[in-house]
């Protein structure tokens, strides 16, 4: 009765297979559950040697008698390993063999209970699979040292690549302080503990800097450190990543760790995608990194191909299967390339793949380890450029320097050849061939100053007379010439803004760059088009331009419908005598003559192009907090004031014509060829203007002078000429360029001596004092 209950509730337990085995391991007795788990009944199965439901390797390595030896020798035998069923599915087993012997002890078989554990196992074997691969990966990176801390800093676990990148053995340094491998000034500082709280209160901490080997020797070591914790929030250690970057090697270290530590370390570290690819480039385990970086969880990626992360035509060039192909022929592969994100964005990559060979040299896989260095990419490529605009400043200001230069001697050879045709026009009137000859000398003279103005422009040495304008004012202004500019085959339009801000600028090199412009606009539309002139106010931040400037603005927009310039001409336009036109077509300072006057202003101008598309010119110039002057034009009319001039001219040839011409006007002169002389003189001997080149040898220029006159004689006016400015702007003084005529002399001349003989109580205000008085606001 007690042996028929025990066969019922054994039948009645359907979770076990519970049977018996002979001393030689045939089958005895079959229960229930051994049938459902097993899939034998007991007519089938009782005789038969459990062998049968081994795997034909487990067999073949003599398992089954290992067992019952280990059961008979020890008492008990528990395993877990694959078994199979009656219709030769597998599963995973828990087993137990247990000797039953008789009251004398005499062996007479094995209790053998068996669980199907499939299910938990698999879950178990996701787990322990992904740590073994992550464990074989970490074992399988030399080139990076990973180990671990507890909270206060104490080294838990070391490996070999610890051990090669910093010389100390497990032996020697588990259990010690990390501070151990900093210098003695960063643990003077406190640094190793700085280290361990940035981490715990962030997260993540990462530096570069000096680090000592046990050998006393420093390398430079990026490292990483992130901290670890537990389910509950609480910190359990700190994961660290330490890489030789003296010689540009990578060092990851291979721990020796448990199961759960290798686990916690590897899912611990977020800034680099650590994962590992069977031989065929399949996903095999997956990091908590590589799930920031890119974005896909363990569960969405892992069996899929790793050329999903590469670029389309990265995939079609074959870039996956040759990082591949590298890493197991040479057993590492390095690069650095865009990657794709989960969600469709790329991101610049630095990626390392290592081939991982098992004990017998076999290749098992491939360990990647992917950094995502877009910002210190985007970092160089910012050097980079701010290279280029360094360089590319660099060559405009020579250029400058070089053409600043010509101009001045130019135009004082110019200011003898203008100073001089007057004089010969009216010698040579009654003869028509020699007027014309006279008056071709006098248009190349023009023509050489228009050049050497639009020289100086660009070179921002031409010597500007800045006024508060409104752009509307000065674009009507000079609307009849921009119109006729632009030729009847194209059609100007304008749109102005009415509230435009007021700029303080040259209106004559305002007119003159707009008229420059509008001339490649209109050879730029050979068949006709269209050109719009507009205006508005803009706020910079500083990146829409190369100039990289910021405030406000007015931005001047001239846009054409002509054929465009391509990319490679762009980068040139501005430089002097560069010009795409046919020989005497142009004289390629048009664009530069703009490029200087928008600089020299305090703006900057900005091209966009596309070729068959058309251009769009935008000079930016900046906003003025003054009230705008009316846009007036002074009258070319002659006229004589008399007096005596003191000219200070260190060219012979060039003081010369200046005596000529203001004797020509009637005024007596005293000439001297430079500063000191011209400041004895006028102790000796009263005048009524001084006449003075700003650019003269010795230690004292026109500037200079001028500021000592005042100083001495504060109601002598001084005029200043100049070719060349080296300072760009002397506005506390009337300035004439050079090469001047006639009637432009005698204007200013006249109007200086005038408003010096004014008496005190006139109520006509100098023009110099004005520009001296400070502006003063409403209260």
């Amino acid at each position: 009765m007690e042996n028929r209950r025990l066969e019922l509730l054994l039948d009645a337990v359907a979770d076990y297979a519970i049977y018996m085995l002979d001393p030689e391991g045939f089958i005895t007795t079959w229960n229930a559950g051994a049938e459902r788990v097993k899939g034998y009944q007991a007519v089938e199965i009782i005789g038969q040697h459990f062998s049968r439901f081994f795997t034909p390797e487990d067999r073949a390595s003599g398992l089954p008698e290992k067992i019952l030896e280990q059961a008979r020798t020890n008492g008990r035998h528990e395993a877990e390993g694959w078994r199979v069923r009656k219709d030769g599915s597998r599963f995973c087993a828990n087993a137990i063999c247990q000797p039953v012997r008789d009251d004398q002890g005499a062996l007479v078989g094995f209790a053998k209970v068996t669980r199907d554990i499939t299910e938990r196992v698999q879950a178990q074997h996701a787990i322990l699979e992904s740590e073994r691969r992550f464990r074989i990966l970490v074992e399988g990176v030399i080139d990076y040292a990973i180990y671990m801390l507890d909270p206060s800093g104490m080294i838990t676990n070391w490996n070999k690549g610890a051990e090669r990148l910093k010389g100390y053995s497990a032996e020697e340094i588990i259990g010690q302080h990390f501070s151990k491998f900093y210098t003695k000034e960063d643990r003077n500082s406190g640094l190793p503990i700085d280290v361990l709280e940035t981490a715990a209160r962030e997260g993540r901490y990462e530096a570069e800097g000096w680090r000592v080997r046990k050998d006393g020797s420093r390398f430079w070591a990026s490292v990483v450190v992130d901290a670890i914790r537990d389910d509950t929030g609480r910190i359990v250690g700190f994961a660290k990543v330490t890489r030789d970057i003296t010689e540009r090697r990578v060092a990851l270290e291979a721990l020796r760790e448990s199961e759960r530590q290798f686990r916690l370390l590897i899912t611990g570290v977020t800034d680099y995608a650590i994962f590992m690819l069977d031989p065929n480039g399949n996903v095999a385990s997956w990091n908590a990194g590589a799930q920031r970086i890119k974005g896909y969880t363990a569960d969405e990626i892992i069996g899929l191909h790793f050329s999903r992360f590469y670029t389309e035509a990265e995939r079609s060039a074959g870039a996956p299967a040759r990082a591949l192909y590298t890493a197991s022929r040479e057993g590492r592969f390095e690069a650095e390339g865009w990657r794709l994100r989960k969600d469709g964005s790329v991101f610049w990559a630095n990626a390392v793949i290592d081939a991982i060979h098992d004990e017998a040299g076999e290749l098992i896989g491939f360990a990647k380890i992917t950094r995502d260095i877009t910002e210190r990419r985007n970092a160089q490529l910012e050097l980079q450029e701010a290279q280029r605009q360094r360089a590319h400043a660099q060559r405009m200001d020579a250029l400058g320097q070089l053409t600043g230069g010509v101009a001045h001697d130019f135009n004082n050879l110019l200011m003898v050849v203008s100073g001089h045709i007057r004089t010969l026009q009216k010698a040579v009137a009654h003869d028509t061939k020699l007027a014309r000859a006279a008056n071709a000398i006098s248009y190349a003279a023009e023509r050489g100053a228009a050049l050497t103005r639009q020289l100086l422009t660009f070179s921002r040495r031409q010597t500007l007379n800045p006024k508060i304008l409104q752009i509307a004012e000065s674009v009507n202004a000079c609307r009849t010439m921009l119109e006729s500019s632009a030729g009847s085959a194209v059609r100007l339009n304008f749109a102005i803004a009415a509230d435009l801000w007021p700029v303080n600028v040259d209106q004559s090199e305002l007119e003159l760059a707009l008229v420059n412009v509008t001339l490649n606009a209109r050879d730029a539309m050979p068949a006709g088009g269209a050109l719009l002139i507009a205006a508005d106010n803009v706020t910079l931040i500083g990146s829409e331009t190369d100039a990289r400037i910021a405030g406000e603005f007015v931005a001047v927009r001239l846009m054409d419908t002509g054929s465009g310039i391509a990319p490679d001409v762009l980068p040139k336009i501005f430089d002097p005598f560069f010009t795409t036109k046919e020989v005497g077509k142009g004289s390629g300072l048009g664009l530069s003559q703009v490029h200087g006057f928008a600089h020299q202003s305090g703006g900057t101008v900005h091209i966009e192009s596309q070729v068959g598309r058309g251009t769009t010119v935008t000079i930016y110039l900046p906003r003025s907090d003054g009230m705008p002057h009316a846009v007036a034009h002074e009258s070319q009319e002659e006229s004589s004031a008399g007096g005596t001039v003191l000219v200070v001219e260190d060219n012979p040839e060039v003081l010369s014509v200046c005596i000529s011409m203001l004797e020509q006007l009637g005024y007596e002169t005293y000439a001297v060829s430079g500063a000191p002389a011209a400041l004895e003189v006028l102790v000796q001997k009263d005048f009524d203007l001084v006449l003075s080149d700003i650019v003269m040898p010795g230690g004292m220029d026109g500037a200079a002078l001028a500021n000592a006159i005042r100083a001495r004689k504060p109601g002598l006016p001084v005029l200043l000429v100049t070719g060349f400015s080296p300072s760009g702007s002397h506005s506390d003084f009337p300035i004439l360029r050079k090469p001047f005529d006639l009637s432009e002399l005698s204007r200013t001349v006249a109007r200086l001596i005038a408003e010096a003989r004014q008496p005190p109580g006139s109520n006509l205000v100098r023009l110099s004092e004005a520009r001296r008085s400070p502006v003063r606001k409403p209260d």
